[in-house]
């Protein structure tokens, strides 16, 4: 019998997580897919949003600039890479002005510091490679970004290190209520909890409707994405967003924490929630309005493109509510849920307590985490030291990132650990360079064969029948 269970394994999830394994409570954190952060967390604009964007007085707008606020301290607990770089939003005329001013006057009533108007000329000292036709702009500098996958790794592996459960490959398929508990059915196993916190993104609509409430809906928005080469890294140093719509904040122009450069997303309401494959059309209208906002963007650098699925609640604010005992909501969490996180997670908790869960803070709890990426930010008397104790810190296995074998090894044998190509490469960031895994992945391969002792065939690429290899082409002696 568990204290909580927590469906759903993104960043919302693993937040939570974390936040409850700092109490004297079993915690089991459940996830369909053979992965953490496989879901809207794995494709999103990596934004820390200052907060001047949400209507006053909602959900969205408290828990955005308190979680804006508690993010740098987060992820240097957790080891996570984080860069206040500020953000721009540009405007075009004298309309897109009005609307800045209105920003501007809502994010000083949502609290948001520092925020400051800025004329065309200003605009052009602070990013010279701004369109020359913008003629406005919203300079917030409490603006930041971060790595969301790695966030989760991070928040997730410290509840874990701190002795939360991790089930994957479990889809949620019934919920019953028992003697004052609930009983779960998870993939091939049954759990019991007296608590459930409902973080499953796009499907938490689905798994309310499995105690009865049916009280709001959660759609897909669709977002599709172009990553340039770090060569373009240092084209803008700010996030550049452009004059809001209804639909979204729209195509940015963004560096990223490790030095690539991002543009998009576009903003399509969807109706399957499986469906992430990018279009002509899309990537078509990312790189056009990019190419609008900013001077000088070569997409012959582009390494990717790639689609998220935005999780977009019927009520236009978060869901966080307890619609029967023992039963957290937490729902609709679309931007800005990413900045939101660590303050949701203490929002949960304090519904929890009220709801009657007794929060003992635990003896011997560590907020701490050490970075999946120590190494590479080592000194070179510092790495020739690992080296000294471990060769494989030594021998390179991705060539387009450097990342060693002993960073590999490292990121499989720490929790969560990853299981297939995928997941090495979200922890490592082996496979994301301009070759795209073309080098280092058959290496990869069988390391992860080995770590995990299945045939080489057996590897896959994220999950499911992803196979990777299918046969070998030559017999071995």
């Amino acid at each position: 019998m568990y204290d909580v269970a927590v469906i759903g394994a993104g960043v919302i999830g693993g937040m939570i997580a974390r936040k409850l394994a700092a109490y004297n409570l079993g915690i089991v954190v459940i996830e369909k897919k053979h992965d953490v952060a496989t879901g809207a967390t794995a494709a999103n604009s990596a934004i820390v949003h200052a907060g001047f964007d949400a209507k006053e007085g909602s959900l969205k707008a408290k828990l955005n600039v308190k979680g804006s606020e508690m993010m740098a301290k987060v992820c240097e607990e957790l080891g996570v890479k984080y860069r206040n770089n500020g953000s721009l939003v540009i405007g075009f005329g004298e309309e897109d002005e009005a609307t800045l001013k209105t920003l501007y006057e809502r994010g000083v009533k949502n609290g948001v510091k520092n925020l400051k108007l800025l004329s065309a000329a200003e605009l052009q000292a602070l990013e010279p490679n701004i369109s020359k036709n913008a003629t406005c702009a919203l300079h917030a500098p409490t603006g930041s970004i971060v790595c969301p996958y790695e966030l989760t790794f991070a928040a997730i592996g410290n509840a874990m290190d701190n002795g939360a459960e991790l089930m994957l490959d479990s889809e949620v398929t019934a919920i019953r209520e028992e003697n004052g508990h609930y009983v779960i059915t998870a993939g091939n196993a049954t759990v019991e909890a007296c608590y459930i916190v409902n973080a499953a993104g796009l499907y938490t609509d689905t798994i309310a409707g499995m105690v009865g409430d049916k009280s709001f809906t959660v759609h897909p928005r669709r977002g599709e994405y172009v990553l340039l080469d770090k060569e373009m890294g240092t084209l803008v140093s700010h996030t550049i967003f452009r004059t809001p719509s209804k639909m979204g904040k729209g195509i940015l122009v963004s560096p990223t924490v490790d030095g690539n450069l991002l543009t998009g997303p576009t903003s399509v309401d969807m109706e399957d929630k499986e469906d992430k494959s990018t279009t002509p059309e899309g990537l078509g209208r990312v790189m056009k309005e990019a190419g609008e906002n900013v001077e000088g963007i070569r997409f012959g650098a582009t390494i990717t493109s790639f689609c998220g699925l935005r999780a977009v609640g019927s009520t236009g604010d978060f869901i966080i509510n307890i619609p029967r005992h023992g039963f957290v909501n937490v729902a609709g969490i679309e931007s800005p849920g990413l900045s939101s996180a660590p303050a949701i997670a203490e929002y949960v908790a304090d519904l929890l307590a009220g709801d009657g869960l007794k929060l003992e803070p635990k003896a011997g709890y560590n907020p701490r985490r050490e970075a999946m990426h120590a190494f590479r930010e080592m000194s070179m008397d510092e790495k020739n030291a690992v080296i000294a104790k471990d060769p494989a810190y030594g021998r390179v296995i991705c060539r387009c990132e450097t990342v060693t074998e002993g960073e590999i090894l490292h990121a499989i044998r720490t929790n969560p650990k990853p299981r297939d190509l995928d997941g090495v490469k979200r922890r490592t960031r082996a496979q994301m360079g301009r070759c795209q895994g073309g080098f280092c992945s058959p290496y990869i391969v069988e390391m992860l064969a080995k770590e995990m002792n299945v045939p080489y065939e057996a590897v896959t690429k994220f999950g499911g029948n992803s196979v990777v290899n299918f046969g070998r082409t030559k017999e071995e002696i």
